[in-house]
C-alpha cells in the first residue's frame, strides 16, 4: 500500500509531526508484522524520529541547525540561495523506516515521526508505504 500526503509548510524551518497519519497508514493496510517507509521526494524537506513530547526539543534542533548551517554564507554558491536547506536534508535524510509489530509502529514511548522543512513555507507532499 502507498499513500501520498499533503503539507502545508508554514515557517522557513519546521518539524510537523506525522506519526499519526503514519500510523493511520498500517491501520488501514491491517498489517500485523512488517515495516513501514516514510519518504520525502523533496531536496529540501526530509524526514526524521525524534522526541515528541517536549516541543523544546524541535525549536532546539531547528536553532541549532542553524548554527551549524547558517543561511547565508558567503562561500555558497547555489544560486537559489538555500544551500543550507539542501545540507540540513542530507544530515536529517529524506526517509525512515519503522518497524511494524503486532498492527502497530515500533517505536519509544518518546519517540514521533517528523517532515521536516527547511526552505518553506511551502505545499510539500511526503509518501507512506506499507512494506
Amino acid at each position: 500500500m502507498l499513500k501520498k500526503f499533503t503539507v502545508e509548510t508554514k515557517k522557513r524551518d519546521e518539524m510537523i509531526d506525522v506519526t499519526d497519519t503514519v500510523r493511520s497508514v498500517v491501520k488501514e493496510a491491517n498489517v500485523k508484522e512488517g515495516a513501514v517507509l516514510v519518504y520525502s521526494p523533496h531536496t529540501t524537506a526530509g524526514i526524521t524520529i525524534n522526541e515528541n513530547a517536549d516541543p523544546d526539543v524541535k525549536k532546539d534542533m531547528i536553532r541549532r541547525f542553524d548554527e551549524v548551517y547558517p543561511w547565508e554564507h558567503r562561500e555558497d554558491r547555489h544560486m537559489e540561495g538555500n544551500t543550507a536547506a539542501h545540507l540540513k536534508v542530507s544530515t536529517v535524510g529524506p526517509s525512515q523506516h519503522i518497524i511494524v509489530t503486532e498492527g502497530d509502529l515500533l517505536l519509544g514511548i518518546w519517540q514521533g515521526i517528523y517532515f521536516c522543512e527547511y526552505d518553506g513555507p511551502r505545499t510539500r507532499t511526503f509518501y507512506v508505504k506499507v512494506l
